[in-house]
């Protein structure tokens, strides 16, 4: 869909982030099981958290981000962050129940605030930024980002990309890009992953930045094995967190660390991190 202090996702101003809010219903719409309106926020679960929709677990979320969420074969929304949030719905007795949304609304914490969801799980890095208008579980997922580019360029760094004037993509609103630009680029922006890869693929672009899981997932797939390669990755020290309304139920936020420890102690995780990526974790590179 990793900004984590670095990764898939950035800032937005106070204005912003109240524009976005009022525009919910307009930018959203129910992937979960449920197609219902949302109820009034406050509703109290059986296992003592208020909830948006009495008896599921509202999250929020953005696809497609393979491997962390996107829609199965079946139109269901699957993936790492899924499993992960899952662990803290059931331990509450609670369904989860996903919603689909623009990026950029869920990172300024309006879809929260507005009642929109419970809880954030959409590959979002955690940074100092985003808690001024998000409270954040644990890390749950250590990420990095990485550099695609067609094969032939020759490039085996971001220096590289410089030298020898190559085009930079990189996804809106990311950590990614907020890291290039640190380091002096100015890449053309595209809305979502698929579109930053679609860029790649016509040409718009010689090489784009993107958090590594995405950047493995897409070489699994032969037509982008065939014509890119992974140039580098790039050690940005970013960390993943579940994000939930500001000042969130304490029995919510406790639950859900609670559960990711659990998980990382008894082999849960690992079990996850290996249906999904395929390695254990601290292996992806």
């Amino acid at each position: 869909m990793a900004l984590r202090p670095l990764g898939r996702r950035g800032y937005t101003t106070g204005a912003l982030a109240l524009a976005a809010a009022l525009a919910l219903t307009a930018c959203g719409s129910d992937t979960g099981s449920d197609t219902g309106s949302t109820t009034a926020a406050g509703a109290s679960s059986d296992g003592g958290v208020k909830v948006v929709q009495p008896g599921k677990l509202t999250v929020c979320t953005n696809v497609p981000y393979e491997p962390f969420q996107f829609k199965d074969a079946s139109g269901n929304v699957v993936g790492f962050d899924v499993d992960i949030v899952d662990l803290a719905a059931k331990k509450l007795g609670l369904t989860q129940n996903i919603v689909d949304i623009d990026f950029a609304v869920i990172k300024s914490g309006a879809a929260m605030a507005a009642g929109k969801c419970d809880v954030a799980a959409a590959g979002m890095t955690i940074t100092d930024e985003r808690k001024q208008n998000i409270d954040f579980s644990d890390p749950y997922f250590d990420a990095t980002q990485a550099l695609l580019a067609k094969k032939g360029t020759g490039a085996t760094s971001l220096e590289d990309v410089k030298a020898k004037g190559l085009k930079l993509g990189a996804q809106a609103s990311t950590t990614g890009l907020d890291y290039v630009k640190k380091n002096g680029f100015n890449p053309t922006e595209y809305a979502d992953s698929p579109k930053e890869l679609l860029a790649l693929q016509a040409g718009q672009a010689d090489v784009i930045v993107q958090d590594l899981p995405v950047v493995l997932t897409w070489l699994k797939k032969p037509e982008v094995a065939e014509k890119f390669e992974l140039v580098t990755s790039l050690d940005t020290g970013e960390q993943y967190g579940i994000g939930l309304k500001k000042g969130a139920d304490p029995t919510l936020l406790k639950t859900i660390n609670e559960e990711i420890a659990k998980a990382k102690q008894d082999g849960t995780y690992e079990k996850i991190y290996v249906k999904w990526f395929g390695k254990k974790p601290g292996e992806l590179g």
